[in-house]
């Protein structure tokens, strides 16, 4: 009975991470689509706050189907949402962190070469896979730890475009580049591991914790929107050049949301990471045939690289995917005995 209930937990969590993969490979190819098609661009900072709205009122339907009962729903909501304050607050810590990386990252690309910048800001892997032994008590061992620099490398090679002549010069500050690059992928490793803690370290359901940081995603997406695009939105709308593919990847991206959050509750924010990468390997080999893309050298042995990551990876044992509480327990049935 055990190895099927392992078997089962298994398949589940290989079933999450393809979906996730599948659903983000997507997204992306949608994206670009619908970023080189529609000649009126929409504003991508009002995409960012719709999908966080549809991304709460998906996780309140799939809350409400799993309660099972109105007024079971209506007490979840009571005693979860409305009636902890403090259990909001400490969800919209994902959210605000998530914002200032978003904003780092712009502001390193401004100030940074292209290539500089898609190096630097790879390190946001490691950066998690550190976050995950320092906040969740975890060992990784060697050969997984290679792994992921080594997906790292992938990656970069993967998403390398050369760099272009230009006769426009831009006043750059490479100090306050990498300044803010180092912020953004701390940002980027500590908010999904807290994330990841917070789902753990209680047994409240994973659709109660969605609501609670969409609910704070909200507020700092509309917030986000009217900073940068305020006048522009009073002027033009906030619907503004959106279509039916442009709905499209809004809901590809809400999906992917919500699978991330699966995948994140029952694996790890690492396999999360292994996933994306090969959610961009995926959508590139696609836009070769979609849309006539141009496979390089370097694309080439950035895919090896990303496939023997994930094969070195997934070769321990070792199970990553549950917070370790630590040696005190096992001392104390020690000494009991």
């Amino acid at each position: 009975m055990a190895a099927t209930r392992e078997n089962v937990s298994l398949i589940f969590k290989l079933y999450c991470l393809t979906v996730m993969t599948l659903v983000a490979a997507a997204y992306t190819i949608a994206l670009r689509y619908t970023r080189t098609s529609d000649k009126e661009l929409y504003f991508s900072t009002t995409a960012v706050c719709i999908t966080e709205v549809i991304k709460l009122l998906l996780s309140v339907g799939i809350l409400a189907k799993e309660t099972g009962s109105l007024g079971r729903f209506k007490t979840s909501l009571r005693e979860n949402v409305l009636g902890s304050p403090k259990e909001l607050l400490k969800l919209s810590v994902p959210s605000l962190v998530y914002a200032v990386q978003n904003n780092m990252a712009f502001l390193a690309l401004s100030n940074l070469d292209a290539a500089v910048y898609q190096v630097t800001y790879q390190l946001k892997i490691p950066c998690t896979a550190l976050c995950t032994v320092l906040m969740l008590n975890r060992t990784l061992s060697k050969l997984q730890w290679i792994s992921v620099f080594m997906l790292c490398g992938g990656v970069t090679l993967v998403q390398w475009k050369p760099a272009q002549a230009t006769k426009v010069m831009v006043e750059q500050n490479p100090l306050l580049g990498f300044g803010a690059i180092a912020i953004a992928v701390l940002c980027s490793g500590f908010a999904g591991v807290y994330f990841e803690k917070v789902l753990k370290s209680s047994d409240t359901s994973l659709w109660v914790r969605n609501i609670q940081m969409y609910l704070s995603g909200i507020v700092v997406t509309l917030v986000g929107v009217y900073l940068s695009d305020g006048a522009e939105i009073k002027e033009k709308g906030f619907f503004y050049g959106y279509t039916y593919y442009v709905w499209f990847v809004i809901f590809l991206a809400s999906v992917g949301g919500l699978y991330t959050s699966v995948v994140v509750k029952y694996t790890d924010n690492i396999m999360k990471g292994f996933s994306a990468a090969a959610a961009i390997v995926l959508s590139t080999i696609a836009s070769v045939m979609l849309f006539g893309l141009q496979i390089t050298l370097t694309f080439a042995l950035g895919t090896l690289l990303v496939c023997i990551s994930i094969y070195f990876y997934g070769l321990p044992r070792q199970d990553t995917t549950s917070i370790q509480q630590g040696e005190t327990a096992s001392k104390e049935r020690a000494s009991g005995v």
